[in-house]
Protein backbone atom coordinates (compact mmCIF):
# COMPACT_ATOMS: atom_id res chain seq x y z
CA UNK A 1 0.00 0.00 0.00
CA UNK A 2 1.49 3.38 -1.21
CA UNK A 3 1.56 6.67 1.28
CA UNK A 4 -1.28 7.95 -0.62
CA UNK A 5 -3.68 5.09 -0.29
CA UNK A 6 -2.11 4.70 3.47
CA UNK A 7 -3.80 8.11 4.05
CA UNK A 8 -7.02 7.61 1.87
CA UNK A 9 -7.65 4.85 4.12
CA UNK A 10 -7.06 6.55 7.57
CA UNK A 11 -9.54 9.50 6.70
CA UNK A 12 -12.12 7.04 5.43
CA UNK A 13 -11.99 5.27 8.39
CA UNK A 14 -11.53 8.50 10.53
CA UNK A 15 -14.90 9.52 8.83
CA UNK A 16 -16.48 6.24 9.36
CA UNK A 17 -14.96 6.62 13.41
CA UNK A 18 -16.64 9.75 13.55
CA UNK A 19 -20.02 8.44 12.39
CA UNK A 20 -20.14 5.41 14.67
CA UNK A 21 -19.27 7.78 17.25
CA UNK A 22 -22.35 10.02 16.33
CA UNK A 23 -24.54 7.30 15.64
CA UNK A 24 -23.63 5.93 19.46
CA UNK A 25 -24.18 8.92 21.14
CA UNK A 26 -28.06 9.47 19.59
CA UNK A 27 -28.55 5.79 20.48
CA UNK A 28 -27.44 6.41 24.22
CA UNK A 29 -29.41 9.59 24.53
CA UNK A 30 -32.58 7.52 23.46
CA UNK A 31 -32.15 5.23 25.87
CA UNK A 32 -31.43 8.20 28.31
CA UNK A 33 -34.62 9.78 27.67
CA UNK A 34 -37.57 9.10 29.99
CA UNK A 35 -41.08 11.18 30.96
CA UNK A 36 -38.68 13.69 33.57
CA UNK A 37 -36.46 15.05 30.77
CA UNK A 38 -38.97 14.49 27.43
CA UNK A 39 -42.39 14.47 26.29
CA UNK A 40 -42.75 10.91 26.47
CA UNK A 41 -45.59 9.64 28.85
CA UNK A 42 -44.73 8.30 32.15
CA UNK A 43 -45.98 4.78 30.97
CA UNK A 44 -43.23 4.88 28.69
CA UNK A 45 -40.82 4.37 31.61
CA UNK A 46 -41.20 0.87 32.34
CA UNK A 47 -40.66 -0.84 35.64
CA UNK A 48 -36.87 0.58 36.18
CA UNK A 49 -37.00 2.23 38.96
CA UNK A 50 -38.49 5.74 39.60
CA UNK A 51 -36.58 9.05 39.61
CA UNK A 52 -35.76 10.47 42.71
CA UNK A 53 -38.13 13.20 43.77
CA UNK A 54 -34.54 15.69 43.63
CA UNK A 55 -34.83 15.31 40.01
CA UNK A 56 -38.03 16.85 39.37
CA UNK A 57 -38.20 20.13 37.27
CA UNK A 58 -39.60 21.44 40.50
CA UNK A 59 -36.90 23.75 42.71
CA UNK A 60 -36.42 23.11 46.15
CA UNK A 61 -37.28 25.93 47.84
CA UNK A 62 -37.09 27.38 51.49
CA UNK A 63 -40.81 26.98 53.05
CA UNK A 64 -41.48 23.38 54.93
CA UNK A 65 -42.79 20.23 53.95
CA UNK A 66 -47.18 20.21 54.46
CA UNK A 67 -49.46 22.54 54.66
CA UNK A 68 -48.35 26.34 54.50
CA UNK A 69 -49.27 28.89 57.00
CA UNK A 70 -52.58 30.59 55.61
CA UNK A 71 -53.67 27.14 54.53
CA UNK A 72 -57.24 26.82 56.11
CA UNK A 73 -57.62 22.96 55.70
CA UNK A 74 -60.70 21.01 55.80
CA UNK A 75 -61.74 18.64 58.45
CA UNK A 76 -64.69 16.91 59.69
CA UNK A 77 -67.02 19.17 61.47
CA UNK A 78 -69.75 18.53 63.66
CA UNK A 79 -73.65 19.68 63.37
CA UNK A 80 -75.75 21.48 65.18
CA UNK A 81 -78.72 19.58 64.57
CA UNK A 82 -78.24 15.68 64.22
CA UNK A 83 -80.88 13.41 62.24
CA UNK A 84 -80.97 11.19 65.27
CA UNK A 85 -79.31 11.28 69.10
CA UNK A 86 -78.78 7.94 71.19
CA UNK A 87 -78.21 9.00 74.38
CA UNK A 88 -75.69 6.58 76.49
CA UNK A 89 -76.56 6.43 80.70
CA UNK A 90 -74.05 6.49 83.21
CA UNK A 91 -73.61 3.56 85.84
CA UNK A 92 -76.38 3.61 88.86
CA UNK A 93 -73.33 3.02 90.73
CA UNK A 94 -69.89 4.41 91.57
CA UNK A 95 -67.31 2.08 90.39
CA UNK A 96 -65.51 2.87 93.05
CA UNK A 97 -67.03 3.03 96.43
CA UNK A 98 -70.43 1.15 95.23
CA UNK A 99 -72.66 4.55 96.39
CA UNK A 100 -75.34 4.76 93.98
CA UNK A 101 -75.80 7.37 91.80
CA UNK A 102 -79.36 7.80 90.75
CA UNK A 103 -80.33 10.91 92.50
CA UNK A 104 -77.07 12.24 91.46
CA UNK A 105 -77.99 15.01 88.90
CA UNK A 106 -75.86 14.82 86.09
CA UNK A 107 -72.73 17.19 85.68
CA UNK A 108 -72.68 17.55 81.86
CA UNK A 109 -72.79 15.61 78.58
CA UNK A 110 -69.84 14.63 76.23
CA UNK A 111 -70.84 14.71 72.57
CA UNK A 112 -69.45 12.87 69.77
CA UNK A 113 -71.55 12.81 66.26
CA UNK A 114 -71.24 9.50 63.52
CA UNK A 115 -71.28 10.74 59.80
CA UNK A 116 -73.01 7.81 58.17
CA UNK A 117 -75.32 6.85 55.21
CA UNK A 118 -78.38 5.15 55.61
CA UNK A 119 -79.26 1.45 54.26
CA UNK A 120 -79.42 2.34 50.15
CA UNK A 121 -82.64 1.43 48.53
CA UNK A 122 -85.08 1.62 45.53
CA UNK A 123 -88.24 3.66 46.15
CA UNK A 124 -91.03 2.58 43.84
CA UNK A 125 -93.57 5.45 43.03
CA UNK A 126 -97.01 4.23 41.41
CA UNK A 127 -98.57 6.51 39.81
CA UNK A 128 -102.21 6.00 38.54
CA UNK A 129 -104.15 7.63 36.14
CA UNK A 130 -107.72 7.36 37.16
CA UNK A 131 -110.67 6.92 34.20
CA UNK A 132 -114.03 7.40 33.80
CA UNK A 133 -116.52 6.33 31.10
CA UNK A 134 -118.90 9.00 29.98
CA UNK A 135 -122.46 7.47 30.12
CA UNK A 136 -123.62 9.65 27.50
CA UNK A 137 -121.45 9.53 24.50
CA UNK A 138 -119.22 6.61 25.59
CA UNK A 139 -116.14 8.41 25.41
CA UNK A 140 -113.23 7.81 27.60
CA UNK A 141 -111.31 10.22 29.98
CA UNK A 142 -107.78 9.56 32.07
CA UNK A 143 -105.77 11.67 33.77
CA UNK A 144 -102.27 12.82 32.73
CA UNK A 145 -99.32 10.79 33.74
CA UNK A 146 -96.58 13.30 34.40
CA UNK A 147 -93.92 14.33 31.98
CA UNK A 148 -91.29 11.33 31.42
CA UNK A 149 -93.40 8.34 32.77
CA UNK A 150 -94.03 6.66 29.86
CA UNK A 151 -94.23 2.82 30.32
CA UNK A 152 -95.38 0.45 32.61
CA UNK A 153 -92.56 -0.47 34.35
CA UNK A 154 -89.04 2.14 34.32
CA UNK A 155 -86.38 3.61 35.96
CA UNK A 156 -86.46 6.72 37.34
CA UNK A 157 -84.03 9.91 36.23
CA UNK A 158 -81.98 10.02 39.76
CA UNK A 159 -80.94 6.44 39.03
CA UNK A 160 -80.25 6.67 35.36
CA UNK A 161 -78.11 9.91 35.99
CA UNK A 162 -76.02 7.93 38.37
CA UNK A 163 -76.08 5.47 35.62
CA UNK A 164 -74.48 7.58 33.23
CA UNK A 165 -72.13 9.61 36.04
CA UNK A 166 -70.64 6.71 36.88
CA UNK A 167 -70.07 5.40 33.54
CA UNK A 168 -69.03 8.84 32.25
CA UNK A 169 -67.50 10.17 34.81
CA UNK A 170 -65.58 7.03 36.64
CA UNK A 171 -65.40 4.83 33.54
CA UNK A 172 -67.13 1.91 35.38
CA UNK A 173 -68.23 -0.23 32.06
CA UNK A 174 -71.92 -0.87 31.53
CA UNK A 175 -71.40 -4.53 32.33
CA UNK A 176 -70.25 -4.01 35.63
CA UNK A 177 -72.47 -1.32 36.23
CA UNK A 178 -75.72 -4.37 36.74
CA UNK A 179 -72.99 -5.41 39.57
CA UNK A 180 -72.77 -2.06 41.09
CA UNK A 181 -76.78 -1.42 40.77
CA UNK A 182 -77.52 -5.02 42.11
CA UNK A 183 -74.78 -5.28 45.38
CA UNK A 184 -75.72 -1.29 46.06
CA UNK A 185 -79.26 -1.27 45.99
CA UNK A 186 -80.41 -4.98 45.26
CA UNK A 187 -81.74 -3.92 42.15
CA UNK A 188 -79.91 -4.86 38.38
CA UNK A 189 -80.07 -2.08 35.55
CA UNK A 190 -79.12 -3.52 32.06
CA UNK A 191 -76.44 -2.15 29.71
CA UNK A 192 -78.92 -0.97 27.27
CA UNK A 193 -80.97 0.93 30.30
CA UNK A 194 -77.68 3.14 30.78
CA UNK A 195 -76.51 3.29 27.01
CA UNK A 196 -79.94 4.93 26.33
CA UNK A 197 -79.35 7.60 28.98
CA UNK A 198 -76.17 8.84 27.54
CA UNK A 199 -77.75 9.18 24.46
CA UNK A 200 -80.36 10.91 25.50
CA UNK A 201 -78.27 13.40 28.29
CA UNK A 202 -75.74 13.87 25.27
CA UNK A 203 -78.55 15.08 22.71
CA UNK A 204 -80.27 17.13 25.82
CA UNK A 205 -76.58 18.10 26.34
CA UNK A 206 -75.33 19.11 22.91
CA UNK A 207 -76.69 22.66 23.27
CA UNK A 208 -74.79 23.62 25.80
CA UNK A 209 -71.36 22.40 24.55
CA UNK A 210 -71.92 24.48 21.72
CA UNK A 211 -72.51 27.45 24.26
CA UNK A 212 -69.17 26.75 25.99
CA UNK A 213 -67.48 26.63 22.59
CA UNK A 214 -68.65 29.94 21.97
CA UNK A 215 -67.43 31.26 25.34
CA UNK A 216 -63.82 29.69 24.53
CA UNK A 217 -63.80 31.26 20.69
CA UNK A 218 -63.52 34.89 22.66
CA UNK A 219 -61.67 33.75 25.86
CA UNK A 220 -58.81 36.01 26.35
CA UNK A 221 -56.28 33.01 26.42
CA UNK A 222 -57.03 29.19 26.05
CA UNK A 223 -55.24 25.69 25.97
CA UNK A 224 -55.09 23.67 23.09
CA UNK A 225 -53.74 20.10 23.27
CA UNK A 226 -54.34 16.88 21.41
CA UNK A 227 -53.59 13.15 21.93
CA UNK A 228 -54.63 9.47 19.85
CA UNK A 229 -57.80 8.23 20.39
CA UNK A 230 -59.35 4.67 19.64
CA UNK A 231 -62.37 4.70 18.22
CA UNK A 232 -63.51 1.96 15.98
CA UNK A 233 -60.40 0.07 15.98
CA UNK A 234 -58.82 2.64 14.32
CA UNK A 235 -56.37 5.42 16.08
CA UNK A 236 -58.44 8.92 16.10
CA UNK A 237 -57.93 11.82 17.87
CA UNK A 238 -59.13 13.82 20.72
CA UNK A 239 -58.78 17.91 20.56
CA UNK A 240 -59.32 19.77 23.80
CA UNK A 241 -60.02 23.29 24.25
CA UNK A 242 -60.15 24.62 27.75
CA UNK A 243 -59.42 27.36 30.27
CA UNK A 244 -59.53 27.42 34.17
CA UNK A 245 -63.34 27.22 33.80
CA UNK A 246 -64.15 26.00 30.63
CA UNK A 247 -63.52 22.58 28.79
CA UNK A 248 -64.77 21.65 25.47
CA UNK A 249 -63.83 17.90 23.82
CA UNK A 250 -63.96 16.85 20.11
CA UNK A 251 -63.25 13.87 18.65
CA UNK A 252 -61.63 13.82 14.77
CA UNK A 253 -60.51 11.11 12.23
CA UNK A 254 -57.33 13.16 11.23
CA UNK A 255 -54.74 15.09 13.64
CA UNK A 256 -54.41 18.18 12.07
CA UNK A 257 -58.62 18.72 11.71
CA UNK A 258 -58.28 22.74 12.48
CA UNK A 259 -61.67 23.88 10.75
CA UNK A 260 -63.64 23.84 13.90
CA UNK A 261 -60.69 25.60 15.93
CA UNK A 262 -60.95 28.65 12.83
CA UNK A 263 -63.10 31.17 14.85
CA UNK A 264 -60.52 31.42 17.77
CA UNK A 265 -59.50 34.66 19.04
CA UNK A 266 -56.86 35.71 21.48
CA UNK A 267 -53.94 34.05 22.73
CA UNK A 268 -53.88 30.21 22.49
CA UNK A 269 -51.14 27.99 24.70
CA UNK A 270 -49.68 24.74 23.20
CA UNK A 271 -46.82 22.72 22.94
CA UNK A 272 -45.54 24.01 20.18
CA UNK A 273 -47.00 21.38 17.18
CA UNK A 274 -46.54 23.39 13.91
CA UNK A 275 -50.07 23.08 13.02
CA UNK A 276 -51.60 25.81 15.61
CA UNK A 277 -49.64 28.36 13.74
CA UNK A 278 -51.83 28.09 11.03
CA UNK A 279 -54.82 29.24 13.13
CA UNK A 280 -55.43 33.35 11.91
CA UNK A 281 -56.70 35.71 14.39
CA UNK A 282 -54.83 34.15 17.16
CA UNK A 283 -51.39 35.13 18.99
CA UNK A 284 -49.55 32.15 20.88
CA UNK A 285 -47.92 30.91 23.84
CA UNK A 286 -46.16 27.92 24.48
CA UNK A 287 -45.99 25.48 27.19
CA UNK A 288 -42.34 26.14 29.06
CA UNK A 289 -42.89 22.76 30.69
CA UNK A 290 -41.74 21.01 27.67
CA UNK A 291 -39.18 23.18 27.28
CA UNK A 292 -37.92 22.48 30.84
CA UNK A 293 -37.95 18.75 30.41
CA UNK A 294 -35.73 19.13 27.13
CA UNK A 295 -33.50 21.72 29.19
CA UNK A 296 -32.89 18.76 31.54
CA UNK A 297 -31.73 16.16 28.95
CA UNK A 298 -29.54 18.39 27.18
CA UNK A 299 -27.97 19.21 31.04
CA UNK A 300 -27.73 15.73 31.94
CA UNK A 301 -27.21 13.91 28.63
CA UNK A 302 -25.54 16.11 26.47
CA UNK A 303 -23.61 18.37 29.27
CA UNK A 304 -24.80 21.45 27.28
CA UNK A 305 -24.13 24.42 29.85
CA UNK A 306 -26.16 26.86 28.25
CA UNK A 307 -29.21 24.31 28.98
CA UNK A 308 -28.69 24.72 32.91
CA UNK A 309 -27.88 28.91 32.71
CA UNK A 310 -31.51 28.66 30.62
CA UNK A 311 -33.63 26.12 33.14
CA UNK A 312 -32.79 28.45 36.02
CA UNK A 313 -33.90 31.61 33.83
CA UNK A 314 -37.50 30.11 33.11
CA UNK A 315 -37.23 29.03 36.98
CA UNK A 316 -37.18 32.63 37.73
CA UNK A 317 -39.30 33.48 35.20
CA UNK A 318 -42.18 31.16 36.94
CA UNK A 319 -41.55 32.24 40.30
CA UNK A 320 -42.07 35.72 38.93
CA UNK A 321 -44.91 34.49 37.81
CA UNK A 322 -46.34 33.50 41.12
CA UNK A 323 -45.19 36.44 42.89
CA UNK A 324 -47.12 38.90 41.06
CA UNK A 325 -50.32 37.97 39.85
CA UNK A 326 -51.20 41.21 38.23
CA UNK A 327 -48.46 41.30 36.06
CA UNK A 328 -44.75 41.52 36.21
CA UNK A 329 -42.75 44.81 36.40
CA UNK A 330 -42.29 45.92 32.88
CA UNK A 331 -38.20 46.79 33.73
CA UNK A 332 -38.19 43.30 35.42
CA UNK A 333 -39.87 41.42 32.33
CA UNK A 334 -37.35 43.73 29.55
CA UNK A 335 -34.37 42.61 31.76
CA UNK A 336 -35.07 38.59 31.75
CA UNK A 337 -35.57 38.96 27.78
CA UNK A 338 -32.21 40.77 27.56
CA UNK A 339 -30.75 37.26 29.56
CA UNK A 340 -32.87 35.11 27.60
CA UNK A 341 -31.42 36.37 24.35
CA UNK A 342 -27.57 36.33 25.39
CA UNK A 343 -28.02 32.83 26.75
CA UNK A 344 -29.64 31.79 23.46
CA UNK A 345 -27.01 33.65 21.64
CA UNK A 346 -24.06 31.35 23.94
CA UNK A 347 -25.98 28.47 22.82
CA UNK A 348 -25.66 28.88 19.27
CA UNK A 349 -22.21 30.10 19.21
CA UNK A 350 -21.46 26.69 21.19
CA UNK A 351 -22.71 24.64 18.44
CA UNK A 352 -21.66 26.93 15.73
CA UNK A 353 -18.14 25.59 16.47
CA UNK A 354 -18.83 22.11 16.63
CA UNK A 355 -18.32 20.34 13.87
CA UNK A 356 -20.72 19.77 10.93
CA UNK A 357 -22.69 16.53 11.63
CA UNK A 358 -21.98 14.15 8.27
CA UNK A 359 -25.08 14.29 6.03
CA UNK A 360 -27.19 11.15 5.64
CA UNK A 361 -28.76 12.25 1.98
CA UNK A 362 -27.40 14.85 -0.65
CA UNK A 363 -30.19 16.62 -0.42
CA UNK A 364 -32.14 18.44 2.23
CA UNK A 365 -31.02 20.61 5.01
CA UNK A 366 -28.15 20.16 7.02
CA UNK A 367 -28.70 17.81 9.77
CA UNK A 368 -28.46 19.49 13.40
CA UNK A 369 -27.62 18.32 16.99
CA UNK A 370 -31.25 18.11 19.35
CA UNK A 371 -29.67 21.12 21.07
CA UNK A 372 -28.97 23.18 18.29
CA UNK A 373 -32.76 22.96 17.05
CA UNK A 374 -34.13 23.73 20.45
CA UNK A 375 -31.74 26.81 20.55
CA UNK A 376 -32.89 27.81 16.77
CA UNK A 377 -36.78 27.16 18.18
CA UNK A 378 -36.25 29.25 21.26
CA UNK A 379 -34.48 32.06 19.03
CA UNK A 380 -37.04 32.13 16.69
CA UNK A 381 -40.20 32.00 18.87
CA UNK A 382 -39.00 34.04 21.36
CA UNK A 383 -41.80 36.15 21.96
CA UNK A 384 -44.26 32.93 22.23
CA UNK A 385 -41.84 31.51 25.03
CA UNK A 386 -41.79 34.37 26.64
CA UNK A 387 -45.08 36.06 26.25
CA UNK A 388 -46.13 34.97 29.56
CA UNK A 389 -44.13 37.98 30.54
CA UNK A 390 -45.74 40.22 29.61
CA UNK A 391 -49.60 39.07 29.44
CA UNK A 392 -50.63 38.35 32.39
CA UNK A 393 -53.55 36.14 30.89
CA UNK A 394 -50.94 33.83 29.57
CA UNK A 395 -50.16 31.01 31.87
CA UNK A 396 -46.26 29.73 31.61
CA UNK A 397 -47.29 26.21 30.91
CA UNK A 398 -49.70 24.33 28.99
CA UNK A 399 -50.48 21.81 31.58
CA UNK A 400 -54.51 22.69 31.91
CA UNK A 401 -54.96 21.49 28.28
CA UNK A 402 -52.70 18.21 29.71
CA UNK A 403 -54.27 17.81 32.90
CA UNK A 404 -58.10 18.44 31.22
CA UNK A 405 -57.03 14.98 28.58
CA UNK A 406 -55.38 12.64 31.46
CA UNK A 407 -58.55 11.66 32.28
CA UNK A 408 -59.59 10.89 28.99
CA UNK A 409 -56.80 8.85 28.31
CA UNK A 410 -57.28 6.97 31.59
CA UNK A 411 -60.89 6.05 29.95
CA UNK A 412 -59.47 4.65 26.83
CA UNK A 413 -56.34 2.31 28.91
CA UNK A 414 -59.50 0.87 30.80
CA UNK A 415 -61.98 0.43 27.91
CA UNK A 416 -59.27 0.25 25.22
CA UNK A 417 -61.45 2.41 22.90
CA UNK A 418 -65.14 3.21 21.47
CA UNK A 419 -66.55 0.86 19.05
CA UNK A 420 -68.12 3.82 17.18
CA UNK A 421 -68.08 6.87 16.52
CA UNK A 422 -71.26 7.67 18.03
CA UNK A 423 -70.32 6.74 21.21
CA UNK A 424 -67.29 8.68 21.32
CA UNK A 425 -69.08 11.82 20.67
CA UNK A 426 -71.62 10.92 23.24
CA UNK A 427 -68.69 10.51 25.62
CA UNK A 428 -66.65 13.69 24.82
CA UNK A 429 -70.23 16.11 24.90
CA UNK A 430 -70.84 14.85 28.47
CA UNK A 431 -67.65 15.13 29.67
CA UNK A 432 -67.48 18.68 28.45
CA UNK A 433 -70.32 19.17 30.79
CA UNK A 434 -69.13 17.37 34.05
CA UNK A 435 -65.40 18.89 33.24
CA UNK A 436 -66.72 22.29 33.06
CA UNK A 437 -69.43 22.48 35.34
CA UNK A 438 -66.44 20.88 38.37
CA UNK A 439 -64.33 23.72 37.61
CA UNK A 440 -67.50 25.88 38.09
CA UNK A 441 -68.20 24.04 41.41
CA UNK A 442 -71.76 22.98 40.30
CA UNK A 443 -73.22 19.85 41.17
CA UNK A 444 -72.70 17.40 38.55
CA UNK A 445 -75.78 15.30 39.69
CA UNK A 446 -78.32 17.26 39.57
CA UNK A 447 -77.40 18.37 35.83
CA UNK A 448 -77.13 14.97 34.73
CA UNK A 449 -80.53 14.00 36.55
CA UNK A 450 -82.01 17.02 34.13
CA UNK A 451 -80.19 15.97 30.78
CA UNK A 452 -81.37 12.41 31.55
CA UNK A 453 -85.24 13.89 31.25
CA UNK A 454 -84.34 15.09 27.65
CA UNK A 455 -83.91 18.67 28.89
CA UNK A 456 -80.76 21.12 28.52
CA UNK A 457 -78.63 21.46 32.03
CA UNK A 458 -77.78 24.91 32.99
CA UNK A 459 -74.75 26.43 33.49
CA UNK A 460 -73.59 30.08 34.64
CA UNK A 461 -71.82 30.78 30.73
Amino acid sequence: MSLDEAKAKIAELEAENRALRERLARLERRLGLDSQNSSKPPSSDGFKKAPRRTQSLRSKSNRASGGQVGHEGQTLESVDEADHIQVHPVSDHCSGCGLSLESVALSGVLHRQVFDIPPLQIEVTEHRAARKHCPNCGLWHQGQFPVGVNAPVQYGPRIRALGVYLNQQHFIPEQRLSEVFSDVFGASIRPATVTSAISVAADASAPLVERIRERLEDAASKHLDETGFRINATRQWLHVVSTADLSWYRTSPKRKDLEPLSSLKGVVIHDHWKSYYQLANVSHGLCNAHHLRELKALDELDHESWAKSMTKLLRVVCGYRHRYPEGIPSSMAQRIRRVYEGIVGRGLSYHHSLPPLPRSAKKGPPKRRVGHNLLRRLDHYANDVLRCLFQVEVSFTNNQAERDLRMMKLKQKISGGFRSSEGAKRFVTIRSVLSTARKQSCNVMELLTTAVQGKTPALDL
